[in-house]
């Protein structure tokens, strides 16, 4: 955290930061409703997933629920209670069981060596140098691998003592593909109430690409720095990336809740984490394939920019004040940004455009999250882009939602450790 007043441990400061929220949110709300279709006569609708402005005949289009347009014109949306208590533990208990029975920190599969060097999880300037060359990321597409926390880890790259015998703390998140798995992930993704909210929202044909359990460690759960969904799930020739982003804990200021600044899902994708074409060469990308066909020293991923998109000073990183009384809150919200605290068993929706972020956790409480995101596919005109760092094996479909692609998804063949 930063120098000036970052860490607000202080309940009447913690009071006036939930005050504010409250006020903004009420304001989002009221302002929906004074202008959702119908009123004022008027029908001009903006559609998120649509790509842009437009009209709703209501003798012949079904008009948008309330909530797809409070989702539409502020860019997310909380859905109060979306996962009873038996859904949540038994994720947790999953999660638990696949941690037990398939990381080993003493090894790492994806040393050919079998040397101790555990794959760290970054959001921050050094993510290039973590997940840009990681194989063990890269392979990670429908697999499910484990990334540690930097501040689990001890100057030579080892597990903290502390965290020997209760590895499961030490993790930043597992993923990408706990989706195509048996079990409670699964069977929640594929849904009827799953199915039922992204149809509500617009989309036609989704597709799951990707799935992660985010860990948020009390005490060493670094921070996220602000970004967008779409700049590492991106679909042409319009961006359809959709986070579902379930609390399985409660998500307050002290733990790391989300922050999302509303609007800025009409803005486009600054930048683009990409294969970088001198590492695997034009034809491994095209084939999308994992297999490098060029420069090995070449980092695996760069981050490009989009053109046309407007930079905003905070991308990548948490926007900070230069003026030392003010607090990280105060400039959260100086800049737009506001806070989401959420139950357990809340769900957070939001594009692939929004900007968003989370604080790092210094509290007693861990901060468990699972996380889906999806596209539209094929059938709606929506490709995934082949420079998208996440590829799957060929002739591995992305899980439909629509039950048609990988409806065998039960078959063994289909998911990795």
């Amino acid at each position: 955290m930063s120098s000036h007043k970052s860490n607000v441990s202080d309940e009447q400061d913690l009071s006036a930061v939930r005050k504010k929220a409250n006020e903004i949110l009420t304001f989002l709300d009221e302002e929906t409703k004074q202008s959702s279709v119908g009123t004022n006569n008027s029908n001009n609708y903006y559609s998120w997933v649509r790509g842009g402005q437009i009209i709703i005949d209501s003798s012949k289009t079904e008009e948008p629920t309330s909530r797809c347009q409070y989702f539409d014109k502020n860019g997310f949306l909380l859905i109060k209670g979306f996962s009873d208590e038996d859904e949540i533990q038994g994720m947790k208990r999953q999660m638990h069981t696949l941690v037990d029975e398939h990381w080993d920190p003493n090894t790492d599969s994806s040393n050919s060596e079998g040397k101790k060097n555990i794959t760290v999880f970054r959001t921050d300037d050094k993510q290039i140098d973590h997940q840009g060359s990681d194989d063990y990321f890269l392979e990670s597409a429908n697999k499910v691998h484990f990334f540690a926390e930097s501040r689990a880890m001890d100057d030579n790259g080892n597990l903290k003592h502390e965290y020997l015998e209760r590895k499961m703390l030490a993790l930043n998140k597992a993923g990408h593909g706990l989706h195509m798995i048996p079990g409670y992930f699964h069977d929640y993704t594929t849904s009827e109430k799953i199915k039922n909210i992204v149809m509500e929202l617009g989309w036609k044909d989704a597709v799951v690409p990707q799935s992660m359990y985010i860990f948020k460690q009390a005490r060493v759960g670094g921070e996220v720095t602000s970004h967008q969904d779409s700049t590492f799930l991106y679909t042409t020739p319009r961006q359809t990336c959709l986070g579902l982003w379930l609390a399985l804990d409660d998500a307050t200021l002290t733990n790391g809740c989300l922050w999302v600044r509303p609007y800025s899902h009409k803005e486009r994708v600054r930048r683009i984490f990409t294969r970088n074409p001198d590492h695997f060469g034009n034809d491994a990308i095209k084939s999308r394939s994992n297999k490098a066909m060029g420069d090995m020293s070449q980092s695996q991923m760069i981050f490009s920019e989009e053109p046309g998109s407007v930079p905003i000073p905070w991308d990548g990183c948490i926007p900070r004040s230069t003026q030392k009384e003010k607090t990280i809150y105060d400039t959260l919200f100086d800049v737009g940004f506001i806070p989401i605290e959420c139950k357990a068993g809340d769900l957070l929706v939001f594009p692939g455009e929004l900007d968003h972020l989370s604080l790092a956790n210094f509290s007693e409480n861990q901060r468990h999250t699972f996380q889906l995101h999806l596209v539209e596919g094929e059938r709606a005109g929506i490709s995934w882009s082949e420079t998208n760092w996440l590829q799957y094996p060929k002739d591995v479909p992305f899980l439909s939602l629509n039950g048609i692609v990988n409806s065998n998804s039960n078959d063994e063949s289909h998911y990795q450790y």
